[in-house]
C-alpha cells in the first residue's frame, strides 16, 4: 500500500472524493467528540471557577484571609494534580484504555467537587483541589487522544478543536456560575460543588460509548474495532481502513510491546515528535495567554472603568471572545492547517503584545480614561482574537496526531504535563516579574517568548494537516534518518501545506 493510497491520505480523497466526511456529516463522531469533550469543560470550568469562589472563601476562613501562601495553595494545588494526573494519565491510557482512562478521571473529579464544597476547613478544600486536579490531568491527556483516534484523517483536527472549544466554553460558564452564585448562601461551595454535575453525566454517557477503536487494534480486538469503525465509515472506505489497520498492527507487534518513559529519549524519531509537540505546550502557556486574562481588568481600570460588576461583565466578554475564536479555528485548522495556523496566531500575539506593553510604557501613575487605555483594551481585544483560533487548539491538536500509537498515550501524557508545569511557572512568577521590572517590560518579555515560539514551529513542527498516522510517523522516521524511508513526497506535501 503506497503513501497516496492510505485510506484517509489527501491521495486516497483524491481517488476516491465521495468517500471524504465533512465535519458534521456523521452525527455519531460528532456525539462521540462532544461526549469527550466534556472532559475539557471540566478543564475549563475548574480553571476558571476558583478566581470567584476565592473572593468569598477569604470571607469564610479567616485564616485564609490573612495567608497570601493559603491562598496561593488552594489556587495552584489543581494545577499539582494536574501535572501528577497528566503525567500518570498517559500510561493508564495506554494500559487500560481510553475510555476507561474517562472514566477514572470523571470518578476522581467527582469525589474533589463534593470534598471541596463540603470542607470544613481550608485545608480539606486543598485535598479537593488537588483530587480535581488528578481528574482533570487525566481528562487532558485522554479526551484529545480518543477524539483523534476516532476521526476520519480529513476532519481530525477540527473535532480535536472541539475539545478545546469545551475548555473555553467551560471558562464561560464558570464566571457565569460566579455571577448567578454570588446572593446564594454557601457561595463558593456552589461554585465549586455543581462542577460535579457535568462529570458525572459524562461518566453515564461514557458507559455507553465504545473504546478507541486503534486503541482495541492494539490490544488485538479487531471484531469489536471493526464493529466501532462500521459506524464512522461506508462500507467500501470501512474495508480499507480496516487493511491500513491491519498492517499498522503488525507493524506495532513487530516492536517492543512495553514502552517506558525513557524511551521517548531513546528511540530519534519520538525524540523529534515529543519536541515538537512540548514545545508546542510550553509555548501556549509561556506567549502569557494566562496572564493576559488575569490582568484584564487592570487594563479595562486604566482605560477609566473602576466598578467591579464592569470587571465581571469583562470577564465574561473576554471568555466569549476565546469561545468564539475556538469555533474559528475549528473551522481554520483542517482548512488552512496546523503551522500556517500557528504561525499567523503567533505573529498576531507579537503585535498585540507589542500594543500592551507601550500602553502601560506611555501610561503615567494617577491618570485615567486616556487614549493610552483604550490602547491597551484594543490590545487585549486582538491578543484573544489572535490567540484563540490558533496557539490555543494547534497545540493540543497536534500533539492527539504526531506519535505512534504504541507511545501516543505516553508521549500525550508527558506532553500535557509540560503545559501544566509551564502553566504553573508563568502563575508563580508573572506578578514578580511585573513588580521587578514593570508591566510594559513583561509584556515585552511575552513578545519575545512568542517570536521565538515562531522560529520553533518554522523548524521544528511538520504540517499534518489531513496526513493519516502512518504518514505522520513517517515523517518523523525521514527527519531522524534522512530520505531511505522514502517519504520525499509526502514531506513535499507537508512543506506545500506549510
Amino acid at each position: 500500500m503506497t503513501l497516496e493510497s492510505l485510506p484517509g491520505s489527501s491521495g486516497y480523497l483524491d481517488l476516491f472524493p465521495e468517500r471524504r466526511m465533512s465535519y458534521f456529516s456523521n452525527p455519531y463522531v460528532l456525539g462521540l467528540t462532544v461526549i469527550a469533550g466534556i472532559g475539557g469543560l471540566l478543564f475549563g470550568y475548574d480553571t476558571g471557577v476558583i478566581s470567584g469562589a476565592l473572593l468569598y472563601i477569604k470571607d469564610d476562613f479567616e485564616i485564609v484571609r490573612q495567608s497570601s501562601f493559603l491562598q496561593e495553595t488552594i489556587v495552584s494545588m489543581a494545577l499539582v494534580g494536574a501535572m501528577i494526573g497528566a503525567a500518570s494519565g498517559g500510561w493508564i491510557n495506554d494500559a487500560y484504555g481510553r475510555k476507561m482512562a474517562t472514566l477514572l478521571a470523571d470518578v476522581v473529579f467527582t469525589a474533589g467537587a463534593i470534598v471541596m464544597a463540603a470542607a470544613p476547613d481550608p485545608y480539606v478544600l486543598i485535598l479537593g483541589r488537588l483530587l480535581v486536579g488528578l481528574g482533570v490531568g487525566t481528562a487532558s491527556v485522554t479526551a484529545p487522544v480518543y477524539i483523534a483516534e476516532a476521526s476520519p484523517s480529513e476532519v481530525r483536527g477540527g473535532l480535536v478543536s472541539t475539545n478545546v472549544l469545551m475548555i473555553t466554553g467551560g471558562q464561560f460558564l464558570s464566571y457565569l456560575v460566579n455571577l448567578a452564585f454570588t446572593q446564594v448562601r454557601g457561595t463558593w461551595r456552589w461554585m465549586l460543588g455543581v462542577s460535579a454535575v457535568p462529570a458525572v453525566i459524562q461518566f453515564f454517557l461514557m458507559l455507553c460509548l465504545p473504546e478507541s477503536p486503534r486503541w482495541l487494534f492494539m490490544k488485538n480486538e479487531k471484531d469489536k474495532a471493526i464493529a466501532v469503525l462500521s459506524k464512522i465509515y461506508d462500507i467500501a472506505r470501512l474495508e480499507d481502513e480496516v487493511d491500513h489497520l491491519s498492517a499498522a498492527l503488525e507493524e506495532e507487534q513487530q516492536r517492543k510491546n512495553t514502552v517506558r518513559y525513557l524511551d521517548v529519549f531513546r528511540t530519534k524519531e519520538i525524540r523529534l515528535a515529543f519536541l515538537a509537540g512540548a514545545g508546542l505546550q510550553a509555548f501556549q502557556q509561556f506567549t502569557g495567554i494566562n496572564t493576559v486574562m488575569y490582568y484584564s481588568p487592570t487594563i479595562v481600570q486604566m482605560a477609566g472603568f473602576n466598578s467591579n460588576q464592569l470587571a465581571l461583565l469583562l470577564s465574561l466578554i473576554v471568555a466569549a471572545m476565546n469561545a468564539g475564536g475556538t469555533v474559528v479555528g475549528i473551522y481554520l485548522i483542517d482548512h488552512f492547517g496546523r503551522k500556517k495556523l500557528a504561525l499567523s496566531s503567533l505573529s498576531g500575539v507579537i503585535v498585540s503584545l507589542v500594543i500592551l506593553a507601550g500602553a502601560f510604557f506611555a501610561e503615567t501613575p494617577g491618570s485615567s480614561n486616556g487614549i493610552y487605555g483604550w490602547l491597551a483594551v484594543i490590545g487585549l481585544a486582538l491578543y484573544i482574537a489572535f490567540f484563540a483560533p490558533g496557539m490555543g487548539p494547534v497545540p493540543w491538536t497536534v500533539n492527539s496526531e504526531i506519535y505512534p500509537e504504541q507511545y501516543r498515550g505516553i508521549c500525550g501524557g508527558m506532553s500535557a504535563t509540560v503545559n501544566w508545569i509551564s502553566n504553573l511557572i508563568v502563575a508563580q512568577t508573572f506578578l514578580t516579574i511585573a513588580e521587578a521590572v514593570g508591566t510594559g517590560v513583561t509584556f515585552l518579555i511575552l513578545a519575545g517568548i512568542a517570536l521565538l515560539a515562531v522560529v520553533f514551529v518554522i523548524v521544528y513542527v511538520p504540517e499534518t494537516k489531513g496526513l493519516t498516522f502512518v504518514e505522520v510517523e513517517r515523517i518523523w522516521k525521514e527527519r531522524a534518518w534522512g530520505s531511505s524511508y522514502n517519504t520525499e513526497s509526502l514531506l513535499e506535501h507537508g512543506n506545500e501545506s506549510a
